[in-house]
């Protein structure tokens, strides 16, 4: 006898309880589930809907619950269909009709509908705290390499010199915006919605602020209906989860690169690469492919949600039993990916000589040249041709240049004189951007120590 049996003259084909079970991936909640009901029973004792024996009654049997859980002796069962009903069913086993007072003033939407909410909060916090784990990454390695000079990239063409570790701090910022929108996302999955019923609330005298502060909610929702038809705090992580693995695999896209022989800027450690079956010199950088693959992985879920909540009527529709698997996939996930991406940064192998020669032997020091010409009162467009002449020039006589005399420099301009040389040296190339933000290394330095108090305040993130 299903527990909401009571009109129904007719059992549930066994397709159709396969098809609707959700319990072993909802499961998950199991934790949230008991301390949601918990807090549930000790507010209907404080409303007088149960008397304090019932209600310590029923809080022991649901503690000796959560213990089986957690040692994995509670069988599930299809037939069952969720985690709740097993939990709800297991308690009138253990302390007989009693158990069945615990579902007084609750419906089952705005039950999942709070362990969504409880779950999500602490997955949020892991999340920051996984994300300050590889930002503390980044610093370590940005530090060690402070100094090195390597080229800077547009349309994957050589463009200016810049210093490695300034490359580094730019994902240091995406993930710092990051971290930022989950811990924006808690606000919004910090609203209690038990005590909305199916839709419309209870009759009951329940008192929905002493369990949102018996279960540390920052508020209620105001409207039943939308307490129990509201999945935007779920798609919002899975938004910014997907915003986060863009990030990751842009940032795999340059590692992949740079560890290639035709880069060959830096090692990624041996423990964080896999060979060939065929090919035994090979070296493949297969994490780092993995995360940037998982990417659309977590874009999937989004959209699996999204399309699911597209044209839903209000309030609850079984159709958001889909929230469920797309976000407990977006944060194993995420994290996974976060966890085995801070040691891969921390253990890279910087090549600073082959980075150095690269960024001598390309023309990513003309924009300098131009500036020069620029501080001696050429209008910027006319600097940007001659030096483009120069650079032609240097392409035809086959020429880098660092390797173009005074002489010819004068040919194209007489306002070049002897130091224009020095604009041509790489590290002169970083220190002159000295602009707030810029690659000079008094600038990282100074984001840097920035840097390490934004990376430790989230190491301790609480929500």
């Amino acid at each position: 006898m299903k527990l909401w049996g009571g009109r129904f003259s007719k059992g549930t084909e066994k397709k159709v309880e396969e098809f609707t079970a959700s319990v072993f991936y909802d499961s998950r909640l199991a934790e949230e589930d008991i301390r949601g009901s918990i807090a549930h029973c000790q507010m209907l004792a404080r409303v007088g809907v149960l008397t304090a024996r019932e209600s310590s009654d029923i809080i022991k049997g649901l503690e000796e619950i959560r213990q089986e859980i957690r040692q994995g002796k509670l069988e599930l069962k299809a037939e069952l269909e969720d985690i709740h009903m097993h939990i709800e069913k297991r308690l009138i086993e253990k302390i007989g009709p009693l158990g069945g007072k615990l579902h007084t003033a609750r419906s089952r939407n705005d039950q999942i509908a709070l362990d969504m909410h409880l779950y999500l909060k602490r997955e949020i916090v892991n999340t920051v705290r996984l994300i300050a784990g590889l930002q503390k990454s980044l610093i370590l390695l940005a530090e060690k390499n402070l100094l090195v000079v390597m080229p800077g990239y547009t349309h994957l063409q050589r463009a200016q010199p810049i210093l490695f570790s300034h490359h580094l701090m730019a994902y240091f910022s995406m993930l710092e915006r990051d971290a930022l929108r989950f811990k924006d996302n808690y606000k919004r999955a910090d609203i209690m919605p038990l005590g909305a019923g199916a839709l419309a609330g209870t009759t009951f005298p329940i008192d929905r602020e002493y369990t949102a502060e018996l279960l540390g909610f920052a508020s209620i929702y105001e409207n039943s209906m939308d307490a129990v038809s509201d999945r935007d705090f779920v798609l919002e992580y899975l938004s910014n989860s997907s915003i986060l693995m863009m990030h990751l695999s842009r940032f795999c896209e340059d590692l992949i690169l740079w560890s290639s022989s035709e880069f060959d800027f830096i090692e990624i450690d041996d423990a964080f690469c896999t060979g060939s079956s065929i090919m035994p010199q090979k070296k493949n950088p297969d994490v780092a492919e993995l995360v940037r693959g998982k990417t659309g992985r977590v874009y999937g879920s989004l959209f699996n949600l999204l399309t699911v909540m597209k044209s839903l009527p209000l309030t609850y529709n079984r159709d958001m039993q889909e929230d469920k698997e797309p976000l407990f996939d977006t944060v194993d996930t995420i994290q996974a990916c976060l966890e085995v991406m801070a040691p891969l940064v921390e253990n890279i192998t910087v090549k600073k000589d082959k980075m150095k020669r690269a960024v001598e032997e390309d023309f990513s020091a003309a924009t300098d040249l131009a500036d020069y010409l620029v501080n001696k009162g050429l209008p910027f467009r006319e600097s940007h041709r001659v030096v483009g002449e120069l650079v032609a020039y240097c392409l035809d006589e086959g020429k880098l240049l660092k390797e173009v005399s005074l002489e010819e420099l004068q040919e194209f301009s007489p306002l070049f004189e002897k130091d224009a040389l020095t604009c041509l040296v790489p590290l002169k190339v970083v220190e002159a951007r000295k602009a707030r933000g810029g690659t000079s290394p008094e600038q990282v330095k100074d984001y840097l120590e920035k840097a390490k108090n934004m990376q430790r305040e989230k190491e301790n993130y609480t929500g």
